[in-house]
């Protein structure tokens, strides 16, 4: 679950999401802050809740996607988000 209150009126834990590329486009913005209520939240809880807040547009965005969190590549969705984290949204990009 999210919530779009600023972080520190609420319990939960406050991830920042970067979208780059088609994701950005997908989204309609760079960067969104994120407050998620879940106690212990997942990179795939993460990637649900955006899912859910941006629609079906994006949802196709983050099928194809790969994502970093705090700069480091998930190969496991079921990674746990510390609060404060940053997740990186990186759709697949072409050319050379």
């Amino acid at each position: 679950m999210t919530v779009s209150t600023p972080a520190g009126t609420q319990a939960g834990t406050a991830v920042n999401i970067r979208y780059f590329a088609g994701a950005r486009a997908a989204a309609g913005v760079a960067d969104e802050d994120l407050l998620l209520t879940a106690a212990e939240p997942t990179v795939a809880l993460v990637v649900s809740a955006i899912r859910e807040r941006h629609g079906d547009k994006l949802g196709k965005v983050l099928a194809a996607s790969s994502f970093l969190l705090d700069g480091v590549a998930v190969r496991d969705t079921s990674v746990r988000v510390p609060a404060g984290s940053q997740l990186d949204v990186l759709p697949p990009f072409a050319g050379g």
